[in-house]
């Protein structure tokens, strides 16, 4: 875990390179070590409908939700959740100064009671375990 979730208004496909995103942010969350590599689950989700503030086409939101087992301490989720953003952050910074765009994260917690996981990654990965 963590699995981080975007949400995007429809309009930010021609202007962000979402699938660069994901990735992106895939990396800022493993290179914090909070997280294993095999945990972590990055998916975008256009949004086709939207207004935003006034209702102009032109403006744009991405929102991301980062969901996380409980159980880290609050220095790790607030490590995670800074540079996460930061790099969602740099990596919109273009449009950003070029065009109007919301964006935002939140970071919370899920109950491990419940929440079963299961799944086979680990062992397809080169160097983890289960």
């Amino acid at each position: 875990m963590p699995h981080i979730q975007i949400d995007y208004s429809a309009n930010m496909e021609g202007r962000v390179n979402i699938a660069g995103l994901c990735k992106t942010l895939r990396d800022a969350a493993a290179a914090t070590g909070a997280f294993a590599l095999a945990g972590i689950r990055v998916r975008a989700t256009a949004c086709t409908h939207a207004v935003i503030a006034d209702g102009d086409p032109a403006h744009g939101f991405i929102d991301i939700s980062v969901r996380l087992r409980g159980g880290r301490s609050l220095r790790d989720r607030r490590r995670a959740t800074d540079a996460i953003f930061a790099a969602a952050t740099a990596w919109c910074a273009d449009d950003m100064s070029r065009n109007p765009l919301a964006l935002s994260l939140e970071m919370r917690d899920i109950d491990p009671e419940l929440s079963p996981k299961t799944g086979s990654i680990r062992r397809f990965l080169p160097g983890e375990t289960a």
